[in-house]
Protein backbone atom coordinates (compact mmCIF):
# COMPACT_ATOMS: atom_id res chain seq x y z
CA UNK A 1 0.00 0.00 0.00
CA UNK A 2 1.59 3.76 -0.74
CA UNK A 3 1.58 6.52 1.38
CA UNK A 4 -1.02 8.42 -0.76
CA UNK A 5 -3.79 5.16 -0.77
CA UNK A 6 -2.91 5.31 3.38
CA UNK A 7 -3.37 8.84 3.38
CA UNK A 8 -6.63 8.57 1.37
CA UNK A 9 -7.99 6.37 3.71
CA UNK A 10 -6.79 7.92 7.00
CA UNK A 11 -8.00 11.13 7.50
CA UNK A 12 -11.57 12.09 8.20
CA UNK A 13 -11.43 15.54 6.47
CA UNK A 14 -9.95 14.58 3.12
CA UNK A 15 -13.16 14.36 1.36
CA UNK A 16 -14.13 17.61 2.28
CA UNK A 17 -11.26 19.09 -0.47
CA UNK A 18 -13.92 19.47 -3.03
CA UNK A 19 -16.25 21.24 -1.43
CA UNK A 20 -13.65 23.87 0.08
CA UNK A 21 -12.45 24.20 -3.29
CA UNK A 22 -9.20 23.09 -4.75
CA UNK A 23 -5.73 26.22 -4.83
CA UNK A 24 -3.28 23.30 -6.10
CA UNK A 25 -4.47 19.38 -6.37
CA UNK A 26 -4.89 18.28 -2.59
CA UNK A 27 -5.00 21.72 -1.27
CA UNK A 28 -8.11 23.11 0.15
CA UNK A 29 -9.08 26.90 0.13
CA UNK A 30 -11.22 29.25 2.28
CA UNK A 31 -13.86 31.01 0.51
CA UNK A 32 -13.19 34.85 -0.55
CA UNK A 33 -14.77 36.28 2.89
CA UNK A 34 -12.58 34.38 4.90
CA UNK A 35 -15.11 31.22 5.33
CA UNK A 36 -14.55 27.28 4.73
CA UNK A 37 -17.14 25.76 3.67
CA UNK A 38 -16.54 22.66 6.45
CA UNK A 39 -16.52 24.72 9.44
CA UNK A 40 -15.38 22.22 12.18
CA UNK A 41 -13.07 19.79 11.97
CA UNK A 42 -11.37 17.49 14.82
CA UNK A 43 -8.25 16.11 14.35
CA UNK A 44 -5.08 14.40 15.91
CA UNK A 45 -2.27 17.61 15.02
CA UNK A 46 -3.47 20.95 13.66
CA UNK A 47 -0.74 22.79 11.89
CA UNK A 48 -0.08 26.28 11.74
CA UNK A 49 1.97 27.11 8.08
CA UNK A 50 2.33 25.39 5.33
CA UNK A 51 5.87 26.20 4.73
CA UNK A 52 8.49 23.22 4.73
CA UNK A 53 8.51 23.03 8.94
CA UNK A 54 4.55 22.64 8.78
CA UNK A 55 4.66 20.32 5.49
CA UNK A 56 7.32 18.50 6.77
CA UNK A 57 5.71 17.76 10.52
CA UNK A 58 2.14 16.90 8.40
CA UNK A 59 3.77 14.32 6.25
CA UNK A 60 5.64 13.02 9.09
CA UNK A 61 2.09 12.49 10.95
CA UNK A 62 0.54 11.58 8.43
CA UNK A 63 2.57 8.51 7.81
CA UNK A 64 2.05 7.32 11.46
CA UNK A 65 -1.88 7.47 10.21
CA UNK A 66 -2.69 10.09 12.55
CA UNK A 67 -5.07 12.74 11.26
CA UNK A 68 -3.62 16.42 10.75
CA UNK A 69 -4.94 19.37 8.94
CA UNK A 70 -2.54 22.35 7.82
CA UNK A 71 -4.19 25.82 8.51
CA UNK A 72 -2.06 28.26 5.96
CA UNK A 73 -2.56 31.93 6.01
CA UNK A 74 -1.22 32.84 2.30
CA UNK A 75 -3.09 31.99 -0.88
CA UNK A 76 0.21 29.44 -1.57
CA UNK A 77 2.49 26.62 -0.19
CA UNK A 78 5.85 27.06 0.73
CA UNK A 79 6.29 30.02 3.09
CA UNK A 80 9.77 31.78 2.67
CA UNK A 81 10.07 29.90 -0.44
CA UNK A 82 8.52 31.24 -3.15
CA UNK A 83 8.41 30.56 -7.20
CA UNK A 84 8.09 34.07 -9.86
CA UNK A 85 6.88 32.14 -13.14
CA UNK A 86 8.76 33.66 -16.15
CA UNK A 87 6.89 32.07 -18.90
CA UNK A 88 7.35 29.05 -20.81
CA UNK A 89 7.44 26.86 -17.78
CA UNK A 90 10.71 28.46 -16.19
CA UNK A 91 10.97 30.29 -12.72
CA UNK A 92 12.48 32.32 -10.61
CA UNK A 93 12.85 32.00 -6.81
CA UNK A 94 11.68 35.32 -4.90
CA UNK A 95 12.63 33.76 -1.84
CA UNK A 96 15.11 30.34 -0.61
CA UNK A 97 16.49 29.23 -3.44
CA UNK A 98 19.50 27.06 -2.45
CA UNK A 99 20.90 24.02 -1.07
CA UNK A 100 24.10 22.37 -0.35
CA UNK A 101 26.49 19.46 1.57
CA UNK A 102 24.63 18.53 4.59
CA UNK A 103 21.33 19.98 4.20
CA UNK A 104 20.20 15.95 4.56
CA UNK A 105 16.63 16.53 5.34
CA UNK A 106 15.66 19.01 2.56
CA UNK A 107 17.58 16.85 0.52
CA UNK A 108 15.68 13.91 1.44
CA UNK A 109 12.60 15.21 0.99
CA UNK A 110 12.97 16.45 -2.37
CA UNK A 111 13.88 13.30 -3.42
CA UNK A 112 11.00 11.64 -1.94
CA UNK A 113 8.79 13.80 -3.57
CA UNK A 114 10.62 13.47 -7.27
CA UNK A 115 12.35 17.09 -7.46
CA UNK A 116 16.54 16.85 -8.56
CA UNK A 117 19.04 19.63 -8.04
CA UNK A 118 21.20 21.22 -10.34
CA UNK A 119 24.67 23.34 -9.80
CA UNK A 120 24.29 26.88 -8.89
CA UNK A 121 25.95 28.55 -11.92
CA UNK A 122 29.50 29.59 -10.90
CA UNK A 123 31.83 28.97 -13.96
CA UNK A 124 34.08 32.54 -14.88
CA UNK A 125 35.18 35.31 -13.05
CA UNK A 126 33.57 36.70 -9.91
CA UNK A 127 33.45 41.10 -8.99
CA UNK A 128 34.23 43.02 -6.27
CA UNK A 129 33.78 46.08 -5.57
CA UNK A 130 35.26 48.53 -3.02
CA UNK A 131 33.51 50.87 -0.83
CA UNK A 132 35.73 53.35 -3.03
CA UNK A 133 34.36 52.18 -5.86
CA UNK A 134 37.21 49.94 -7.26
CA UNK A 135 36.51 47.21 -9.57
CA UNK A 136 38.44 43.99 -8.91
CA UNK A 137 37.73 40.53 -10.71
CA UNK A 138 39.07 37.52 -9.77
CA UNK A 139 38.53 33.89 -9.87
CA UNK A 140 37.67 31.68 -7.05
CA UNK A 141 39.90 28.53 -8.28
CA UNK A 142 42.65 31.15 -7.00
CA UNK A 143 44.50 31.17 -3.16
CA UNK A 144 42.12 32.96 -1.56
CA UNK A 145 39.40 30.88 -2.80
CA UNK A 146 36.07 33.28 -2.86
CA UNK A 147 37.00 36.48 -0.81
CA UNK A 148 38.35 39.23 -2.93
CA UNK A 149 42.56 39.37 -3.19
CA UNK A 150 42.00 42.48 -1.92
CA UNK A 151 45.20 43.35 0.16
CA UNK A 152 43.19 46.05 1.79
CA UNK A 153 40.50 43.33 3.41
CA UNK A 154 42.49 40.20 2.79
CA UNK A 155 44.20 39.64 5.87
CA UNK A 156 41.56 40.99 8.13
CA UNK A 157 38.98 38.37 6.24
CA UNK A 158 41.25 35.12 6.74
CA UNK A 159 41.80 36.49 10.70
CA UNK A 160 37.97 37.23 10.96
CA UNK A 161 36.99 34.18 9.86
CA UNK A 162 39.35 31.95 11.45
CA UNK A 163 38.36 33.73 14.59
CA UNK A 164 34.42 32.89 14.35
CA UNK A 165 35.06 29.14 13.54
CA UNK A 166 37.23 28.55 16.49
CA UNK A 167 34.98 30.17 18.94
CA UNK A 168 31.79 28.09 16.88
CA UNK A 169 33.30 25.39 18.50
CA UNK A 170 32.56 25.76 21.89
CA UNK A 171 28.90 27.01 21.03
CA UNK A 172 26.42 24.21 21.44
CA UNK A 173 24.37 23.41 18.33
CA UNK A 174 20.91 24.00 19.43
CA UNK A 175 21.74 25.24 22.82
CA UNK A 176 24.15 27.98 22.11
CA UNK A 177 22.78 29.33 25.94
CA UNK A 178 24.93 26.67 27.29
CA UNK A 179 28.20 27.65 26.26
CA UNK A 180 30.62 28.89 28.88
CA UNK A 181 30.57 31.82 27.53
CA UNK A 182 27.36 32.55 26.70
CA UNK A 183 26.50 35.85 28.84
CA UNK A 184 30.13 37.23 27.46
CA UNK A 185 29.27 36.40 23.69
CA UNK A 186 25.37 37.29 24.01
CA UNK A 187 26.67 40.85 25.74
CA UNK A 188 28.08 42.41 22.50
CA UNK A 189 27.49 42.82 19.06
CA UNK A 190 29.25 41.47 16.17
CA UNK A 191 30.21 44.31 15.65
CA UNK A 192 31.06 45.65 19.22
CA UNK A 193 33.55 42.29 18.57
CA UNK A 194 35.30 43.23 15.58
CA UNK A 195 36.10 46.52 16.89
CA UNK A 196 37.36 45.10 19.92
CA UNK A 197 39.78 43.09 16.95
CA UNK A 198 41.32 46.14 15.39
CA UNK A 199 40.38 45.59 12.05
CA UNK A 200 41.29 47.71 9.09
CA UNK A 201 38.60 50.63 8.10
CA UNK A 202 38.08 48.44 4.23
CA UNK A 203 37.09 45.61 6.53
CA UNK A 204 34.96 47.06 8.79
CA UNK A 205 33.23 48.45 5.61
CA UNK A 206 33.14 44.93 4.31
CA UNK A 207 31.45 43.37 7.45
CA UNK A 208 27.80 44.40 6.46
CA UNK A 209 28.25 43.17 3.05
CA UNK A 210 28.82 39.43 5.05
CA UNK A 211 25.57 40.45 7.23
CA UNK A 212 22.95 41.60 5.35
CA UNK A 213 22.38 38.85 2.88
CA UNK A 214 23.09 36.37 5.49
CA UNK A 215 20.25 37.60 8.19
CA UNK A 216 19.08 40.72 6.82
CA UNK A 217 20.91 42.52 9.19
CA UNK A 218 23.56 44.73 10.34
CA UNK A 219 26.71 43.88 12.37
CA UNK A 220 25.05 45.82 14.90
CA UNK A 221 22.12 44.22 15.54
CA UNK A 222 23.35 40.86 15.73
CA UNK A 223 24.71 39.10 18.28
CA UNK A 224 27.77 37.64 18.90
CA UNK A 225 26.69 34.28 20.77
CA UNK A 226 23.64 34.05 17.72
CA UNK A 227 26.31 34.08 15.24
CA UNK A 228 28.49 32.09 16.60
CA UNK A 229 25.31 29.40 17.32
CA UNK A 230 24.70 30.06 13.29
CA UNK A 231 27.43 28.87 12.42
CA UNK A 232 27.89 25.95 14.33
CA UNK A 233 24.78 24.75 13.17
CA UNK A 234 26.09 25.07 9.38
CA UNK A 235 26.48 20.85 9.18
CA UNK A 236 25.63 18.00 10.54
CA UNK A 237 25.75 15.87 13.19
CA UNK A 238 29.35 14.30 11.91
CA UNK A 239 30.13 17.68 9.65
CA UNK A 240 30.45 20.44 12.35
CA UNK A 241 29.90 23.42 11.24
CA UNK A 242 32.16 26.37 9.70
CA UNK A 243 31.85 29.55 8.19
CA UNK A 244 33.13 28.76 4.96
CA UNK A 245 30.12 25.98 4.54
CA UNK A 246 27.53 28.71 5.19
CA UNK A 247 28.86 31.22 2.96
CA UNK A 248 30.25 29.21 0.05
CA UNK A 249 29.25 28.51 -3.38
CA UNK A 250 31.38 25.55 -4.22
CA UNK A 251 30.97 23.00 -1.08
CA UNK A 252 28.69 25.25 0.53
CA UNK A 253 25.40 25.96 1.36
CA UNK A 254 24.63 27.95 -2.36
CA UNK A 255 25.90 25.16 -3.84
CA UNK A 256 23.30 23.57 -5.80
CA UNK A 257 19.44 24.58 -6.95
CA UNK A 258 16.19 22.78 -7.49
CA UNK A 259 14.86 22.02 -10.87
CA UNK A 260 11.59 23.85 -11.17
CA UNK A 261 12.61 26.45 -8.39
CA UNK A 262 12.38 25.59 -4.22
CA UNK A 263 8.59 26.36 -4.08
CA UNK A 264 7.91 23.00 -6.36
CA UNK A 265 9.53 21.06 -3.59
CA UNK A 266 6.31 22.24 -1.13
CA UNK A 267 3.74 22.33 -3.36
CA UNK A 268 4.32 18.67 -4.44
CA UNK A 269 4.53 17.80 -0.89
CA UNK A 270 0.89 19.74 -0.32
CA UNK A 271 -0.53 17.60 -2.81
CA UNK A 272 0.53 14.13 -1.68
CA UNK A 273 -0.70 15.60 1.67
CA UNK A 274 -4.05 15.21 -0.06
CA UNK A 275 -6.66 17.72 1.35
CA UNK A 276 -4.72 18.37 4.39
CA UNK A 277 -3.40 21.74 3.90
CA UNK A 278 -6.61 24.75 3.75
CA UNK A 279 -5.21 28.13 2.53
CA UNK A 280 -6.47 32.06 3.33
CA UNK A 281 -6.50 30.48 7.35
CA UNK A 282 -4.68 32.78 9.09
CA UNK A 283 -4.91 31.43 12.54
CA UNK A 284 -6.40 34.27 14.90
CA UNK A 285 -6.08 32.27 18.43
CA UNK A 286 -5.65 29.17 19.84
CA UNK A 287 -7.20 27.77 22.95
CA UNK A 288 -6.07 24.71 25.35
CA UNK A 289 -9.01 23.37 27.55
CA UNK A 290 -10.24 20.19 28.90
CA UNK A 291 -7.53 17.88 27.29
CA UNK A 292 -7.95 19.50 23.63
CA UNK A 293 -7.29 22.63 21.57
CA UNK A 294 -8.87 24.92 19.43
CA UNK A 295 -7.57 26.68 16.86
CA UNK A 296 -9.74 29.28 15.57
CA UNK A 297 -9.06 31.97 12.19
CA UNK A 298 -10.41 33.02 9.58
CA UNK A 299 -10.44 29.41 7.80
CA UNK A 300 -12.28 26.48 9.50
CA UNK A 301 -12.18 25.87 13.18
CA UNK A 302 -10.04 23.08 14.14
CA UNK A 303 -9.94 21.01 17.11
CA UNK A 304 -6.73 19.21 17.64
CA UNK A 305 -5.59 16.90 20.43
CA UNK A 306 -2.19 18.50 19.68
CA UNK A 307 -1.05 22.04 17.79
CA UNK A 308 2.58 22.90 15.75
CA UNK A 309 3.08 26.20 15.86
CA UNK A 310 5.26 26.49 12.71
CA UNK A 311 5.85 30.07 11.60
CA UNK A 312 8.92 32.57 12.84
CA UNK A 313 8.36 33.70 16.34
CA UNK A 314 7.48 37.34 15.40
CA UNK A 315 4.55 35.50 13.84
CA UNK A 316 3.50 33.11 16.38
CA UNK A 317 3.66 35.81 18.92
CA UNK A 318 0.35 38.02 17.57
CA UNK A 319 -2.05 34.65 17.68
CA UNK A 320 -3.93 35.03 20.88
CA UNK A 321 -3.54 32.68 23.24
CA UNK A 322 -5.89 31.40 26.03
CA UNK A 323 -4.31 30.57 28.52
CA UNK A 324 -0.84 32.97 28.06
CA UNK A 325 1.46 31.99 27.02
CA UNK A 326 4.41 31.25 29.41
CA UNK A 327 6.75 34.07 30.22
CA UNK A 328 9.53 33.12 28.68
CA UNK A 329 7.83 32.19 25.79
CA UNK A 330 5.66 35.25 25.40
CA UNK A 331 9.01 37.48 26.44
CA UNK A 332 10.93 35.70 23.36
CA UNK A 333 8.54 36.62 20.74
CA UNK A 334 8.68 40.05 21.76
CA UNK A 335 12.55 40.31 21.00
CA UNK A 336 12.92 37.82 17.99
CA UNK A 337 12.36 40.22 15.31
CA UNK A 338 12.96 39.02 11.55
CA UNK A 339 15.55 40.35 9.15
CA UNK A 340 15.29 42.81 6.40
CA UNK A 341 16.04 41.87 3.23
CA UNK A 342 14.84 42.22 -0.20
CA UNK A 343 15.88 40.06 -3.53
CA UNK A 344 16.12 41.97 -6.51
CA UNK A 345 15.83 40.35 -9.81
CA UNK A 346 16.53 41.55 -13.46
CA UNK A 347 15.47 38.83 -16.09
CA UNK A 348 17.13 39.08 -20.00
CA UNK A 349 16.79 37.19 -23.15
CA UNK A 350 19.81 35.59 -22.32
CA UNK A 351 22.76 35.27 -19.52
CA UNK A 352 24.89 37.75 -21.24
CA UNK A 353 27.54 38.22 -18.36
CA UNK A 354 28.63 34.15 -18.97
CA UNK A 355 29.75 35.68 -22.53
CA UNK A 356 31.91 38.03 -20.94
CA UNK A 357 33.44 35.71 -18.44
CA UNK A 358 31.37 36.52 -15.26
CA UNK A 359 29.88 33.33 -13.31
CA UNK A 360 27.76 36.50 -11.85
CA UNK A 361 28.40 36.86 -8.29
CA UNK A 362 29.41 40.14 -7.26
CA UNK A 363 30.31 41.50 -4.01
CA UNK A 364 29.91 44.89 -3.19
CA UNK A 365 30.61 47.29 -0.31
CA UNK A 366 29.29 50.00 -2.95
CA UNK A 367 25.76 50.23 -3.29
CA UNK A 368 22.44 48.94 -2.27
CA UNK A 369 23.00 45.21 -3.79
CA UNK A 370 25.69 43.18 -1.22
CA UNK A 371 25.91 40.55 -3.64
CA UNK A 372 24.34 38.84 -6.75
CA UNK A 373 23.66 35.36 -8.13
CA UNK A 374 23.24 33.50 -11.60
CA UNK A 375 19.44 32.92 -11.44
CA UNK A 376 18.84 31.09 -14.81
CA UNK A 377 17.32 28.06 -15.38
CA UNK A 378 19.07 25.12 -15.92
CA UNK A 379 19.10 25.17 -19.86
CA UNK A 380 20.04 28.89 -19.17
CA UNK A 381 17.41 31.02 -21.11
CA UNK A 382 16.19 33.47 -19.90
CA UNK A 383 19.15 34.74 -18.47
CA UNK A 384 18.53 35.83 -14.75
CA UNK A 385 20.11 37.73 -12.39
CA UNK A 386 19.31 38.19 -8.92
CA UNK A 387 20.81 40.25 -5.66
CA UNK A 388 20.25 40.55 -1.79
CA UNK A 389 19.52 44.04 -0.30
CA UNK A 390 19.46 43.56 2.93
CA UNK A 391 19.68 45.60 6.63
CA UNK A 392 20.08 49.43 6.37
CA UNK A 393 20.22 48.70 2.86
CA UNK A 394 16.56 47.53 2.78
CA UNK A 395 15.43 49.78 4.56
CA UNK A 396 16.49 52.67 2.44
CA UNK A 397 15.39 51.11 -0.46
CA UNK A 398 11.91 50.61 0.66
CA UNK A 399 12.12 54.35 0.91
CA UNK A 400 12.44 54.56 -2.54
CA UNK A 401 9.39 55.09 -5.33
CA UNK A 402 9.17 52.46 -7.20
CA UNK A 403 10.70 53.96 -10.52
CA UNK A 404 13.82 54.34 -8.27
CA UNK A 405 14.34 51.22 -6.84
CA UNK A 406 14.60 49.81 -10.57
CA UNK A 407 16.90 52.50 -11.87
CA UNK A 408 19.02 52.16 -9.16
CA UNK A 409 19.48 48.66 -8.84
CA UNK A 410 19.62 48.58 -12.88
CA UNK A 411 22.82 51.05 -12.73
CA UNK A 412 24.50 48.83 -10.14
CA UNK A 413 24.08 45.55 -11.96
CA UNK A 414 25.60 47.92 -15.32
CA UNK A 415 28.33 49.05 -13.20
CA UNK A 416 29.26 45.60 -12.68
CA UNK A 417 28.52 43.11 -15.60
CA UNK A 418 28.07 45.93 -18.37
CA UNK A 419 25.55 48.57 -20.02
CA UNK A 420 23.47 45.40 -21.06
CA UNK A 421 21.95 45.05 -17.42
CA UNK A 422 20.26 48.34 -17.79
CA UNK A 423 17.97 46.57 -20.73
CA UNK A 424 16.09 43.76 -18.77
CA UNK A 425 12.74 41.85 -20.26
CA UNK A 426 11.45 41.44 -16.67
CA UNK A 427 12.69 43.60 -13.72
CA UNK A 428 10.72 42.46 -10.02
CA UNK A 429 11.78 43.00 -6.43
CA UNK A 430 10.67 41.07 -3.25
CA UNK A 431 10.80 43.43 -0.11
CA UNK A 432 9.79 40.84 2.33
CA UNK A 433 9.31 42.87 5.31
CA UNK A 434 5.90 43.95 3.29
CA UNK A 435 4.62 40.39 3.41
CA UNK A 436 1.90 40.53 5.69
CA UNK A 437 2.51 36.44 6.51
CA UNK A 438 6.64 36.90 6.69
CA UNK A 439 7.19 40.38 8.25
CA UNK A 440 11.27 40.13 7.09
CA UNK A 441 13.38 37.43 5.47
CA UNK A 442 15.51 35.49 5.71
CA UNK A 443 15.43 34.35 9.26
CA UNK A 444 14.15 35.80 12.70
CA UNK A 445 16.98 37.55 14.39
CA UNK A 446 17.02 37.63 18.28
CA UNK A 447 18.32 40.83 19.96
CA UNK A 448 21.98 40.51 22.09
CA UNK A 449 20.43 39.13 25.54
CA UNK A 450 17.76 37.21 23.83
CA UNK A 451 19.13 33.76 24.10
CA UNK A 452 21.10 33.97 27.13
CA UNK A 453 17.64 35.32 28.88
CA UNK A 454 14.97 33.24 26.93
CA UNK A 455 16.43 30.34 24.63
CA UNK A 456 15.10 27.30 26.67
CA UNK A 457 11.86 28.73 25.28
CA UNK A 458 12.44 28.76 21.73
CA UNK A 459 11.57 24.73 21.38
CA UNK A 460 10.02 23.83 24.71
CA UNK A 461 6.36 23.21 24.44
CA UNK A 462 3.36 25.29 26.31
CA UNK A 463 1.34 22.46 26.74
CA UNK A 464 -0.17 20.91 23.99
CA UNK A 465 1.20 23.47 21.55
CA UNK A 466 4.74 22.27 19.82
CA UNK A 467 7.09 25.09 18.21
CA UNK A 468 8.76 24.58 14.86
CA UNK A 469 10.23 26.80 11.88
CA UNK A 470 13.45 27.68 10.65
CA UNK A 471 14.50 29.58 13.76
CA UNK A 472 13.79 26.58 15.89
CA UNK A 473 16.45 24.34 14.00
CA UNK A 474 19.27 22.68 15.37
CA UNK A 475 21.23 22.56 12.26
CA UNK A 476 20.46 24.68 9.44
CA UNK A 477 18.69 27.26 11.12
CA UNK A 478 17.56 29.92 8.64
CA UNK A 479 17.58 27.79 5.78
CA UNK A 480 14.82 25.27 4.36
CA UNK A 481 16.93 22.36 5.61
CA UNK A 482 16.49 23.73 9.31
CA UNK A 483 12.90 24.24 8.44
CA UNK A 484 12.45 21.12 7.52
CA UNK A 485 14.53 19.41 10.40
CA UNK A 486 12.03 21.25 13.12
CA UNK A 487 9.08 19.83 11.48
CA UNK A 488 10.23 16.75 12.17
CA UNK A 489 11.33 17.36 15.69
CA UNK A 490 7.91 19.04 16.43
CA UNK A 491 6.04 15.87 14.73
CA UNK A 492 8.13 13.56 16.74
CA UNK A 493 7.05 15.92 19.97
CA UNK A 494 3.35 15.77 19.21
CA UNK A 495 3.21 11.97 18.06
CA UNK A 496 4.79 11.12 21.37
CA UNK A 497 2.03 13.25 23.32
CA UNK A 498 -0.46 11.69 22.07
Amino acid sequence: MTEHQISRRRFVGAAAAGAAGLAVPGTARADGHGRSHRRRRHVDVAIVGAGFAGLAAARAIAAQRRSVLVLEARDRVGGRAWNRPLGDGEVSERGATFVGPTQNRILALAKAVGVRTFPTYDTGDLLYIAADGHRLRYTDTGPTGNAPPDPAILGDLARAVVMLDTLSKDVPVAKPWTAAKAAEYDSQSVQSWAAAQGFSPAFDALLPVLTRPTWGAEPRELSLLFTLGYIAASGDEQHPGTFERNSETRGGAQQDRFVGGSQVVAEKVARALDGRVVLRSPVRRITQRGGRVRVEGDGPAVTAKQVIVAIPPALAGRIDYDPLLPPARDQLTQRWGQGALTKVTAVYPKPFWRDAGFAGQLLSTNGLISVTFDDSPPGGSPGVIFGFVGGDQSRAYGRLAPAERRTRILAELAGAFGDEALHPTTFFDTPWSEEQWTRGCPVGIPAPGTLLGYGPALREPAGRIHWAGTETADYWQGYMDGAVRSGERAAAEALAAL
